[in-house]
């Protein structure tokens, strides 16, 4: 299927959805649909172009480079989507295109209502395409260069405080939830690796998980004496054999999508507003900062490869500073 198919069909079902969705959420439907309809062969009775032909080429190139270099199967399918929607709205082959195409394309994205930090991740992709087609000589000029980074104003993004997470607990109805919200708060780990998680990946003995995180890439992460209890109360309940740690009602795999539905369900019920499973994450980061853990030790913890994405997820209190100052001060 042709670049310029694919985002004639993709436009025609945005204008459909666009009514009633926020531009960030039809951005992540769009996506979500771009991967499968992917998964099809689709003959729309049409001889691609020369230069859309190219295109395509120079795209399945870069795909795959990012392939080998082991990024993940869900970046390479963002890349994937982000550069075929950007190519599409812009209207002009890939080796025609300009700071100026690139400049009116993030303009017309941002006056659709699209968030800064979303608009800055598409200017990312984008630059990391014409970037790799310039180094690897198949473009003799990168219009990305001089295409500057979008500012995004920087949100205080609060932990659960330790109410939050106790309301959440007592307002669970059965032990796989409960299971859920203290192995989110015990590991930091993210939501996709606990849905990845098998049940014997749980070394109960010496309290430790084994996660398989970004990159494919294994760390340990820890379990306090609560979760390892509500864990094996949970699993001495299950009378089924699948290897999954999580399952939902047909006893396949949980979902992230399932935690999420679970998690706002509960919430709801619990009132605890702004509940979403990455902010146990931040909620982890935060707890082992103040009780005096190294940065580098809490970086690993989360998977982290650089200390400033640890540093983004550590929130201290007002109060926590003002304690600070008056002991150094």
């Amino acid at each position: 299927m042709s670049i310029a198919s694919r985002t004639q069909l993709m436009r025609d079902l945005s204008t459909v959805i666009g009514h009633y969705v926020s531009a960030d959420t039809m951005d992540e439907i769009m996506a979500a649909l771009s991967e499968k309809i992917g998964r099809f062969s689709i003959d729309l009775e049409e001889a691609p172009s020369g230069s859309d032909s190219e295109t395509e080429d120079l795209l399945k190139a870069f795909l795959s480079a990012k392939e080998v270099e082991g990024r993940s199967a869900k970046t390479i399918k963002r890349y994937d989507y982000i550069c075929r929607k950007a190519l599409g709205k812009m209207g002009v082959p890939l080796r025609e295109v300009s700071v100026f195409h690139l400049r009116k394309y993030l303009a017309d994205e941002k006056a659709r209502g699209i968030s800064d930090s979303t608009l800055d991740g598409n200017r990312e992709c984008l630059s990391s395409l014409f970037g790799w087609l310039h180094k690897e000589g198949l473009l003799n000029r990168n219009p990305t260069a001089n295409l500057g980074s979008i500012k995004v104003q920087k949100k205080v993004r609060k932990p659960y405080s330790q109410s939050d997470i106790e309301r959440l607990k007592e307002h669970c109805t059965n032990s796989r939830d409960k299971a859920i919200i203290c192995l989110l708060m015990s590991t930091g780990c993210r939501i996709g690796e606990v849905c990845g998680l098998n049940r014997d990946a749980l070394d109960f003995s010496s309290k430790e998980v084994t996660v398989l995180g970004k990159g494919n890439k294994e760390r340990t992460v820890f379990l306090d004496d609560v979760t390892v209890m509500v864990l094996n109360r949970y699993l001495s309940e299950r009378k089924d054999e699948e290897p999954a740690l999580f399952i939902g009602k047909a006893t396949d795999r949980l979902t992230p999508g399932g935690v999420r539905f679970m998690l706002r369900k509960l919430a709801d019920k619990a009132g605890v507003e702004n509940a979403h499973p990455h902010r146990f994450r931040r909620t982890l980061a935060s707890n082992l900062i103040d009780h005096g853990m190294d940065i580098q030790n809490v970086a690993q913890i989360l998977g982290h490869e650089r200390l400033d994405t640890t540093m983004k997820y550590i929130y201290t209190s007002k109060g926590e500073l003002k304690n600070q100052y008056r002991k150094y001060a």
